[in-house]
């Protein structure tokens, strides 16, 4: 009982639309009616400014990482990634907005921070150097999402400082949020091909003011 309670909870907690709440909230906006008309990170910074974006964003992370230390909270002898997995899923399919969510990226993030804090500072450095050298947002998760899983496979081999032992189901939700995360970024995959993807104004592609 304890563990379905816990799987309502996580999901409840993945399905908090932080960019349409802060959006409503406070800018009387609904995100989802301006920029890529997407409720996530990105269309948050773009529609609402960097510090709703930030927001959004730490909300988005945390809810991941809290739904994943759910089975530690309350001494569950459960893997706790099922957990995150759940709170992404919310994310994804929020029954506060619709079933219509964000692209799980963050969330998913915050999954492998709950999971493993060392883990989720490798993955964020790749990220922040793809975004860097791209200044495009979606390059930089796409391109983390497929080294993540790469990289869950590896690193028990090659780095067992950042991951220790290699966990089969790590690697399996890894690889099916990859197809998921690309699958969400096919519109900005068919701009990126056209040259017309949106960029941040960050890195050495930056997007000029």
């Amino acid at each position: 009982m304890k563990i379905a309670i816990l799987i309502v909870l996580a999901y409840l907690l993945g399905s908090i639309p932080s960019g349409i709440w802060i959006g409503k909230i406070f800018f009387k906006k609904d995100i989802r009616n301006f920029g890529s008309g997407n409720s996530g990170t990105t269309n948050t910074f773009r529609v609402l400014g960097k510090t709703a974006g930030l927001i959004v964003f730490a909300m988005d992370l945390l809810k991941g990482t809290l739904a994943t230390c759910l089975p530690m909270i309350f001494h569950l002898d459960v893997n706790p990634l099922w957990f995150g997995l759940i709170a992404v899923i919310g994310h994804t399919l929020p029954i506060f907005a619709g079933f219509k969510g964000g692209k799980a990226v963050a969330t998913s993030a915050g999954m492998l921070l709950g999971y493993s804090p060392l883990f989720f500072f490798y993955s964020l450095v790749f990220f922040l150097i793809v975004l860097y050298l791209s200044s495009m947002v979606s390059v930089a998760s796409i391109f983390s999402a497929i080294f993540v899983t790469l990289s869950s496979i590896v690193l028990p081999y090659l780095w067992p400082t950042i991951l220790p032992t290699h966990n089969w189901l790590l690697t399996l939700i890894c690889f099916l949020l990859t197809c998921y995360i690309i699958y969400r970024h096919k519109e900005n995959i068919q701009r990126i091909k056209a040259g017309t993807e949106n960029r941040v104004s960050f890195g050495l592609n930056k997007k000029e003011k």
